[in-house]
């Protein structure tokens, strides 16, 4: 994609402003840069939140389009750089404090000497292209601020991790064919592109809606499921979940539930495979992103579909597939969704990826989806995927970041390219420093 000649003005005017700053050499050995000077629009010092180590020193800013961005320092600092892409996506407004969650939540890469900066994205809701822009636009700023680094590595979770393996794509090299990131690194992603992540939360909300017939009510305005929600409707996650609670008896132990409520909740998890513990948050997400997606981005077209979808596992599969909502894709929504947020493969980077077997939120078959796209485009060279048993999504066990990332920046490093094996004993041997132990199974393949 090329970029727009709004933020090369805004970089330009940067560039200008600091036309009379020396910015730090690179780190050759481990040294913090200094602050950088007080200028209009630039970062200005920021208190580091907890869980931090000792001596890191903080920065918060914004960018001209409307993000708001963290950058930390470590005292020991390798000259190498990790830019973060969040998952989400988020649909409120972004607000400047917002990264400080995945700061702290990803503080071993200030530990293992690494800076780190991270942004909210422009506005809420959903587009990866927007993401992956914003994503660039921090790591020039901080190229601006502080120098280039040593090395550059993109990380992504969750849905960032659709947002950094989109940025990889656009924006792995630039004009010249110079590399701007040195690598890629994807942790619990949503790897399956656009048009393919969301098909399970579609079934949902037409399983769901066929066993409890309250989402919408039969009194209230009737609307496909596939919109999530009706354009200007507003529904909150506590309305939402006394609505399944209703149906589902999800609130209650097991043995105070209906007879109605149990079959209705064992007919939705077995048909779906949602965990029971996310019910809730799979149909929130059905709900209000699927509004943002449909009414906000795809011009109220409809980008799913299930007209030949065989449901299975219910205790009555015919009464279900004759009794569904049936709904067919909008050709050009697909399309659109797909330019948006589709993954071509074509990686130019070293990029690996950690999973867990079995997280409830992005399925570790998201991973098997990118290996399918990344081998079409003849790039499986470039990637290497490893799998941890558990059953979490938004952070594993910390060493497993660390090895994950020392394996990444050898690998760049030297060009030999690490195997999950060896990760994992990496991981084995940073778990006295972290005190969290290392889960990996090497032989899991999706």
């Amino acid at each position: 994609m090329t970029m727009t000649a709004r933020p090369i003005a805004a970089f330009a005017a940067l560039a200008a402003v600091w036309a009379g700053f020396a910015p730090p050499a690179i780190a050759q050995e481990a040294e913090a840069p200094p602050t950088p000077a007080t200028v209009s629009g630039g970062p200005s010092t920021a208190s580091c939140p907890s869980g931090l180590p000792d001596g890191v020193r903080c920065w918060r800013g914004g960018t001209t389009q409307g993000a708001f961005y963290w950058v930390a320092i470590p005292k020991d600092w390798n000259g190498s750089l990790v830019v973060h892409s969040h998952g989400g996506p988020r649909t409120g407004t972004p607000e400047i404090d917002d990264p400080v969650e995945d700061l702290q939540r990803f503080a071993v890469t200030l530990r293992e000497g690494y800076a780190w900066i991270g942004s909210t994205y422009r506005r809420g809701g959903y587009g990866v292209r927007m993401a992956a822009e914003d994503t660039d636009i921090v790591r020039r700023m901080f190229w601006t601020l502080f120098g280039k680094p040593k090395r550059t590595i993109l990380h992504g979770q969750s849905w960032g991790g659709n947002v950094a393996a989109k940025t990889a794509e656009l924006y792995a090299l630039d004009a010249e064919g110079g590399r701007n990131y040195d690598g890629v690194m994807l942790t619990s992603g949503v790897l399956a592109g656009g048009t393919r992540a969301y098909r399970f939360r579609a079934d949902l909300r037409a399983v769901y809606q066929y066993y409890c017939r309250n989402h919408p009510r039969p009194g209230e305005t009737q609307y496909p499921v596939w919109q999530g929600l009706p354009a200007g409707a507003r529904m909150t996650r506590a309305e939402l979940t006394a609505r399944v609670n209703a149906c589902t008896g999800l609130d209650k132990p097991a043995d105070r539930r209906s007879p109605e409520q149990v079959a209705a909740l064992r007919n939705i998890l077995a048909v779906t495979k949602v965990p029971e513990a996310q019910l809730v948050a799979h149909l929130a997400w059905a709900t209000n992103l699927f509004q943002d997606m449909v009414q906000e981005r795809l011009g109220g077209r409809n980008p799913f579909d299930n007209s030949r979808t065989i449901y299975a596992g219910s205790d009555d599969d015919a009464a279900l597939n004759a009794g569904v909502e049936r709904f067919t894709a909008d050709p050009a929504a697909v399309a659109q969704l797909a330019y948006d947020a589709d993954l071509s493969g074509l990686i130019m980077l070293p990029t690996v990826t950690i999973h867990g077997i079995d997280d409830p939120t992005a399925f570790v078959s998201m991973e098997a989806a990118y290996r399918e796209t990344v081998d079409r485009a003849g790039r499986s060279d470039l990637l290497v995927q490893t799998y941890v048993r558990e059953a979490e999504h938004s952070k594993l066990s910390t060493p497993q970041y660390a090895a994950l990332l020392e394996g990444l920046s050898n690998w760049i490093e030297t060009g030999e390219r690490p195997e999950p094996a060896g990760i994992a004993a990496t991981c084995e041997a940073k778990t006295p420093a972290y005190g969290e132990p290392c889960r990996f199974e090497i032989d899991f393949r999706p």
